[in-house]
């Protein structure tokens, strides 16, 4: 395999994938991301280029063992991006989760006494206890990691506390969306949701349900 390094084979695999959306939604996410600063320190591998057959996303200097975005020719996540005869046309386990989706209408927004703000580092065990895979060392280290580096958006209340969010991963998906159970059924998601699919638009990320 071979990694990519130069910003033009890069731009160019871009705009390769961009036209293979949403089938090629597991790398794509994480070519745009390198390719406005690379947050996350990834890198992008190919069998050859520019005919390329396969793509594979992944964090700088790992093996593929894990940890990757990637698609098999059903559409399942695995190590490597069949290209792109292989693509079959069924989206396997993809699907709601990859990117952003939500409707906007004129005059929605927050309820009142809630606003748009950000979270926090101090937040990383509030959202270390709420994510399913979390509650322990290593999912807080991840969780601090994304916050660190990765658009999120949260709602707050009167007093600052966070009262719904969502997270962005390395791949531009949403990893961590979560309401307080006290805060639920009064479209705190919704907002939260709309806010960060206009902005992930902003930056050049579609938005997928």
């Amino acid at each position: 395999m071979q990694i990519l390094t130069h910003p033009a084979q890069l731009q160019c695999l871009e705009g390769i994938l961009r036209k293979s959306l949403p089938l090629a939604l597991p790398v794509f996410g994480a070519v745009l991301n390198i390719n406005r600063g690379n947050p996350g320190q990834f890198e992008v591998l190919v069998d050859k280029w520019p005919e390329f057959g396969a793509v594979l996303a992944r964090p700088s200097g790992e093996v593929a063992s894990g940890g990757h975005a990637a698609l098999h020719g059903g559409g399942e996540v695995c190590d490597t991006v069949p290209w792109p005869g292989a693509l079959g046309s069924d989206l396997g386990v993809l699907g709601a989760g990859l990117g952003y989706w939500a409707h906007w209408k004129q005059g929605f927004g927050p309820a009142p006494g809630v606003r748009v703000g950000s979270l926090q580092p101090s937040h990383v065990d509030l959202l270390n206890d709420t994510w399913p895979y979390g509650g322990n060392a290593r999912s807080r280290r991840y969780l601090a990691e994304i916050l660190g580096r990765f658009p999120q958006v949260c709602l707050q209340d009167g007093s600052g506390q966070p009262v719904a969010w969502v997270l962005t991963d390395h791949f531009g998906t949403g990893t961590h969306s979560y309401t307080l159970p006290e805060q639920r059924r009064r479209g705190h998601m919704q907002v939260a949701l709309t806010v960060a699919a206009q902005r992930a638009q902003a930056r050049g990320f579609p938005t997928f349900g």
